[in-house]
């Protein structure tokens, strides 16, 4: 394996958080091939003392986790749908997109964003790596090219006369392995006058809210804007605003444009969160050595309170099969014998074994038919929605559970 830091190349030394050895969160198991061996690989993050970028070694090619069976859909959370059509209002109004326009989306999963552009007559384009959600977006209309994002696919995207007026990916940037090539393949595409929004979970809120969880081998960077400027920089974009979002316990959502382009001036939001960011200490590299203390003391108190609460008796079932989920419950080695199954309201994940535990996933109706005395919500960053949903299950005395940041029941 070659561990070198995969923007500047840099040897990395420092280990950042080691979750020992873990299944490809995301790749749920058929209960015929329950029986069969399924590959781990090492879960241990690094921190580059260069550019201060952390990240996880690739153990997979691109091609293995972003398979065409691919589970997530991102229209399964109304939430997250509310959350893009927000943004789709915003940019729409901020850049006065109009019939004339391209808003191109890298990782355009089954086009619950580029949707809201199109009802406005914004012509959109998509592109998805993965088929089975690629086709998901052109049943709604959404015009998808099928390819991973880099220098190669944006030249034939330009030749195809698809430059960008607006460029944007939410949760994309931390999934590339080739990062150099990535950032690359946007400048050429963004027009001269063009706009770049990213999304991506900000690596201070992971810190400070403990969510480790949200480390698993489809996310092969994690960002602060003192990194990712680094990044944008070295391929001729200047990062002009910031906007610090609660979506996924703590997003960043960038603004970039070409450097050359002088009529976007940088705002004070940018220098602000830069203070902030060296006040929590992201500019010192013992700040990232001593943080998996914290991660390390999560794992004992959650297995105190759910061995405490399965000896007494007590029913545990889960809610959701996040790719983060996979990642708290193979770290804690939390199995069927203390969470009987879990839910989802995805058909893609229903009646299928999550990854490593081989815990069940049921459609949410088996928690009426069960009546258990706690629901461990896995996407704690869904909690008041998937609350709001389930809130029946007061009825019979039963209580919600999340982990992270700390152990709350409620």
């Amino acid at each position: 394996m070659n561990n070198l830091c995969r923007f500047c190349q840099n040897p990395l030394k420092h280990t950042f958080v080691d979750l020992g050895m873990s299944p490809v969160s995301n790749d749920y198991i058929d209960p015929t091939k329950a029986d069969e061996m399924e590959p781990f690989y090492p879960l241990r993050t690094y921190v580059c003392e260069q550019c201060l970028l952390v990240q996880l070694p690739s153990y997979q090619k691109r091609e293995e986790i972003f398979t065409n069976q691919y589970a997530y859909f991102s229209s399964f959370s109304t939430s997250w749908l509310q959350h893009a059509k927000e943004y789709a209002n915003m940019m729409m109004k901020r850049l006065g997109l109009g019939s004339d326009s391209l808003v191109v989306e890298l990782a355009s999963n089954d086009g619950y964003l580029l949707q809201y552009f199109k009802e406005q007559n914004v012509p959109v384009l998509g592109v998805e790596p993965c088929q089975n959600v690629a086709e998901a977006a052109e049943k709604i209309g959404i015009p998808t090219l099928v390819k991973f994002f880099g220098v190669e696919t944006a030249k034939e995207m330009l030749m195809n006369g698809n430059g960008a007026d607006l460029l944007l990916g939410n949760n994309v940037l931390a999934h590339v392995p080739d990062l150099n090539d990535f950032v690359a393949g946007m400048k050429i595409l963004l027009k001269e006058s063009g706009v770049i929004t990213i999304e991506f979970p900000h690596l201070m809120s992971l810190m400070k809210h403990n969510q480790f969880d949200t480390i698993y081998h489809e996310h092969f960077s994690y960002f602060s804007l003192l990194a990712v400027e680094k990044v944008f920089a070295r391929h001729g974009f200047t990062i002009f605003d910031v906007e610090q979002l609660s979506t996924h316990g703590g997003s960043l959502r960038i603004f970039a444009r070409h450097t050359e382009n002088n009529s976007l001036p940088v705002t004070a939001r940018v220098q602000d969160l830069h203070e902030r960011e060296k006040q929590f200490g992201l500019h010192d590299l013992a700040t990232y050595s001593s943080w998996a203390s914290q991660v390390y003391e999560l794992k004992r108190t959650f297995l105190q309170w759910i061995c405490e609460e399965k000896n007494s008796g007590k029913i545990i079932v889960g809610y959701g099969a996040p790719a983060k989920g996979n990642t708290f419950l193979n770290y804690c080695g939390v199995r069927s014998d203390l969470i009987d199954y879990t839910v989802d309201k995805s058909p893609h994940k229903q009646n299928h074994l999550l990854p490593g535990t081989r815990i069940p996933i049921y459609d949410p109706e088996k928690i009426r038919k069960t009546k258990p005395d706690y629901v461990l919500i896995l996407p704690w960053n869904l909690q008041d929605e998937i609350a709001q949903q389930m809130d029946y299950i007061r009825e019979w005395g039963g209580k919600f559970v999340v982990a992270i940041p700390e152990i709350k029941v409620f």
